[in-house]
């Protein structure tokens, strides 16, 4: 038997994003039973928010809802593979290709440099920043300084082929932090990797990373 919001599931699935008042009309069902259903599978995570619109300027503004973008998949990773393919990138980094990396991590870091704030302030700063690209990061003191981890690879997919990515991450944490970065250990793959970063004029020689 097919539950309701399994036929608000499919629903989304064919029309890519709905509010609560065209899924009932789709669906023949009262728009407070959708709205109730809509909020239970948005908090369980199977549906987002994606976007507010006023109908015609009056009344309340009505929320439209679509599948996670996870679940209707992508083809970035391919995409970021034959990138970085195609522009010569070779694990054994030249002079130029670190380079590249650097400019790759300034573009993505753009203006949030917190190299001016204190370092406890720095560092939830760049933890924060991180998480909001997926690295599941925290930080941590350390005998020799603060290390920074990170328990996921937003990269997972491709990191592999593409190691020179954690040159990346090092000048990203660079730029943010102020002060050099060096991976000092990973391991795992496919998104368990973990992977741990030193901070500090005295950061030890980047590692190949571990698999």
């Amino acid at each position: 038997m097919t539950t309701i919001r399994q036929k608000i599931l499919a629903y989304l699935e064919k029309s890519r994003s709905a509010s609560a008042r065209e899924i009932s009309r789709a669906l023949q069902m009262s728009a407070a039973t959708v709205r109730h259903h809509l909020r239970v599978l948005a908090s369980d995570g199977r549906l987002e928010l994606a976007s507010v619109r006023w109908r015609d300027g009056r009344g309340r503004p009505e929320k439209v809802y679509s599948l996670p973008r996870a679940a209707l998949g992508d083809n970035l990773s391919a995409l970021s593979e034959a990138l970085l393919t195609e522009a010569g990138t070779k694990p054994a980094l030249s002079g130029d290709e670190v380079s590249r990396m650097e400019a790759l991590a300034r573009h993505l870091v753009g203006e949030s440099s917190f190299a001016s704030q204190p370092l406890a302030k720095r560092l939830n700063l760049t933890v924060e920043k991180l998480n909001q690209m997926n690295y599941h990061a925290r930080w941590e003191a350390g005998p020799q300084g603060p290390r920074l981890i990170f328990s996921h690879c937003p990269y997972a997919a491709i990191i592999q082929k593409h190691p020179e990515l954690c040159r990346m991450d090092e000048a990203m944490l660079a730029e943010w932090m102020g002060q050099p970065a060096a991976q000092i250990f990973r391991t795992g793959k496919e998104g368990s990797s973990v992977c741990v970063f030193a901070l500090g004029n005295k950061a030890p020689p980047s590692v190949s990373p571990i698999t």
